[in-house]
């Protein structure tokens, strides 16, 4: 009997460490889990701030360019048109003056009409700026065409554009914002790049539409964070993400500047 008591003692025992080890087991693979699924939400945490912080830098740099752009016009508007027609105003009370001879009325005459054309011309400049007249009556590939027209005329650049994609006319909001792009992209590659063959080219992918736009300027480092997070760069993102778009860059130093973005 004895022995029989001994040999389930010893089962009794082998069981409840086999349950032991089992229980420790769960509880291990149970606390590994709980931690990792942890350390899983706090990268998913950390990634969400981050986008949350990059899209508040996006917000910012759109402030920004607005705030300048207000800025501008206010400065053109004060500048020139403002300018130009107190001249107006005050050769208009001019006329007034007794006894003038006609050789003055005719000398104040031409100084109105004169004044008056400045004004409206400068009121088309700055018009043009805020909307391209003909991106809103042609579409982009017209108002992207007369773009590369005013930069290849200055002799400084060759800007070779191609396009294979019918734009759709009734989008001009979104066209507008593209036209942005192009023209920051063309600005940077000039006057930071010192580029003098630029590419612009439009493609269609699936149901995405494409730009691929190179230059042959002095490009930069893309390890160098701040190359890449300038106002501009910042301005030229924030339009693409407007336009539901992605970009990808590729530059070295003195190797030129890719830039590919898409839209719908």
């Amino acid at each position: 009997m004895n022995s029989i008591s001994l040999e389930n003692t010893e089962l009794i025992k082998a069981v409840f460490f086999i349950l032991l080890a089992f229980i420790s087991m769960f509880l291990i693979l149970v606390l590994f889990f709980y931690f990792s699924r942890k350390k899983i939400v706090q990268i998913e945490v950390d990634k969400k701030k981050l986008e949350i912080e990059h899209q508040k830098q996006l917000l910012k740099s759109v402030i920004v360019t607005q705030e300048e752009e207000r800025q501008r016009i206010a400065q053109d508007l004060h500048d020139d048109i403002s300018s130009k027609l107190n001249v107006v105003s005050i050769n208009s009370h001019l006329l007034k003056t007794p006894n003038l001879t006609n050789d003055e009325i005719e000398e104040i005459t031409n100084n109105i009409i004169t004044f008056t054309q400045n004004a409206l011309e400068s009121s088309r400049r700055i018009a043009h700026n805020l909307l391209p007249p003909v991106l809103e009556k042609f579409g982009l590939n017209a108002g992207i065409e007369e773009l590369v027209e005013e930069y290849n005329s200055t002799k400084k650049v060759k800007v070779v554009f191609e396009n294979t994609i019918n734009f759709d006319s009734s989008n001009i909001d979104k066209h507008l914002h593209v036209f942005r792009i192009l023209q920051e992209l063309l600005n940077n590659s000039i006057k930071h790049g010192n580029a003098t063959d630029i590419s612009i080219q439009f493609i269609k992918l699936e149901d995405q539409k494409v730009c691929i736009y190179t230059d042959n300027g002095l490009g930069f480092d893309l390890n160098n964070t701040d190359n890449q997070k300038g106002l501009g760069m910042r301005n030229i993102e924030s339009r693409i993400s407007f336009i539901g778009g992605k970009y990808s860059i590729d530059s070295k130093p003195n190797g030129g500047v890719k830039i590919i973005f898409n839209f719908k």
